[in-house]
């Protein structure tokens, strides 16, 4: 930055730049040591580097331990259920799963020098199971690398935990779907991404789960839409393992650079009503689905069957993530990039790119997007859930959209649509419906006209479609079937008030 022309007036033209540091170089916490990283301004030493990080991380874990969250309040942890942590090979959950294995897992430590002496957490075994979720998502498009044995490697250095491998096709195999204890006799289904309306279809079985995960992939209109679906068919594999396996706590290794990129990701694509979510959830399946294909002798009480999903490491940027890897000699293997062969820059992959570049430079901005995305409260009753995500549905949000969307009609549209209850769109949120019917220039109407879903939305459309069979003839409700009509039906409904020729 110049006050004036440097070649003229010289070096004295030139305004300093500013210190990466406020004050000094000598370390904050210890007021002694010459300090080994900046973090927002503040130098730490390599001692008290530690220290603040597991701070940091249990004091984002610890108060939403218990069934009921005690805040700062300092009282024993007793979770209801096991531990999952989801990983996916990349810093935030290499670091994670290092933190929980430190102060947790470890079998043995010497209690006489642990931080806060016999009121330490490592005095009683928190949880009693600790499991590690790894979902391979290379089959989804040709010629990604499979980390599966990387991964295997990477968790075998730890005791005490259990590496869980899924790949991302299991979202669409119906013998991963009955391992969950939810073994029904499911009738596929296929959506109509065509039509606004999303209406299903009874399709065959796909050969494989793969080839219908890429099916499902291909149809989608947008590269935008086809890594927002991979986030959303991982996130749920991890949900219903977590539920499977007993978990009360899923532990997910998103850093506060990663946090802040998928809050604006997020709002970017119309998912403002999730910001709640995105920070931290208590997810509950779907009730319906549960009672209804559960064993009425071994029906889960509402508690048990809740997964509180954490990220710990929400208050820890993605620079103290890697110093800590790099002091600890954390192995990453690193995570797959879910871009593939001609594929464009989506909406994540550019906030990826403004936030890391932002933070760089002006690293508090970060902390400021996430701790004012906290603050946000979501405007609406919730209606439901929605079945592709299992996100909450803003009540009335698809007659909002329907008043202020312009689509231009096309072939599919002039036909008459199929009745309400076959359709799709109304047990859908708001995100993942515009996912589904963004309009593109890549939009093929030669697009499969069923397009196969994932397990859990075949299940829950299953239910939803048997219970609304037994609707009440007298109900006062009306439900609004949306169709184009020609010329003779128009002025057959309007002849009454034309004038003679």
């Amino acid at each position: 930055m110049s006050c004036g022309n440097p070649t003229t007036e010289g070096q004295d033209a030139l305004l300093p730049r500013r210190l990466r540091h406020d004050k000094s170089r000598t370390c904050v916490k210890c007021k002694e040591t010459i300090g080994k990283i900046v973090v927002r301004h503040a130098v730490y030493c390599k001692d008290c580097f530690f220290p603040l990080m597991t701070f940091k991380f249990r004091r984002s874990l610890e108060p939403f331990v218990n069934a009921k969250p005690d805040g700062p309040r300092r009282t024993a942890l007793k979770p209801t259920g096991d531990l999952l942590i989801g990983y996916s090979g990349g810093l935030g959950s290499s670091v994670l799963l290092d933190l929980v294995h430190r102060c947790y897992v470890l079998p043995e430590y010497d209690r006489s020098t642990a931080e806060g002496g016999r009121d330490h957490p490592r005095k009683d075994r928190v949880w009693r199971k600790v499991n590690v979720c790894y979902v391979e998502v290379c089959d989804a498009f040709p010629g990604m690398k499979d980390n599966t044995e990387s991964i295997r490697c990477a968790v075998e250095q730890y005791d005490g935990v259990e590496l869980i491998s899924l790949r991302v096709q299991d979202a669409f195999d119906p013998n991963w779907w009955n391992t969950t204890d939810r073994s029904i006799d499911l009738t596929h289904f296929g959506v109509n991404l065509t039509s606004e309306e999303l209406l299903l279809s009874s399709i065959p079985a796909p050969a494989s789960p793969t080839d219908a995960l890429r099916i499902y992939l291909s149809s989608l209109p947008t590269d935008t839409a086809r890594s927002t679906a991979l986030q959303t068919l991982t996130r749920l594999l991890l949900y219903h393992t977590a539920v499977r396996r007993e978990c009360s706590h899923l532990l997910l290794g998103t850093s506060l650079t990663s946090l802040a990129v998928s809050l604006i990701s997020s709002i970017a694509q119309g998912g403002g009503f999730h910001v709640k979510e995105e920070i931290q959830e208590e997810w509950t399946p779907n009730l319906d689905i549960a009672n209804t294909t559960q064993n009425e002798d071994a029906k889960p009480s509402r508690n048990q069957r809740s997964v509180r999903v954490i990220r710990p490491l929400r208050d820890i940027g993605m620079k103290e993530c890697a110093v800590w890897a790099w002091w600890k000699g954390v192995k990453v293997v690193g995570r797959e990039s879910w871009e593939w062969p001609g594929s464009k820059l989506g909406i994540g992959r550019m906030t990826k790119d403004f936030i890391v570049g932002l933070e760089k430079d002006y690293p508090s901005t970060v902390s400021t997007i996430v701790r004012t995305c906290g603050k946000l409260a979501p405007k609406g009753d919730v209606a439901a859930q929605c079945l592709l995500c299992a996100r909450p549905i803003q009540q009335g949000v698809q007659a909002w959209k329907a008043r202020i969307s312009i689509r231009s009609l096309n072939a599919s549209d002039t036909k008459v649509t199929a009745p309400l209850l076959e359709s799709l769109r109304p047990h859908l949120c708001y995100t993942c419906h515009t996912t589904l019917t963004s309009r593109s220039p890549r939009t093929s109407q030669d697009s499969p006209t069923a397009v196969p879903l994932p397990m859990w939305t075949i299940a829950q459309s299953r239910l939803w479609n048997q219970s609304t069979k037994a609707v009440d003839a007298d109900d006062e409700t009306e439900l609004f079937v949306e169709r184009r009509v020609n010329q003779d039906e128009m002025r057959e409904v309007v002849k009454e008030f034309l004038l003679d020729d």
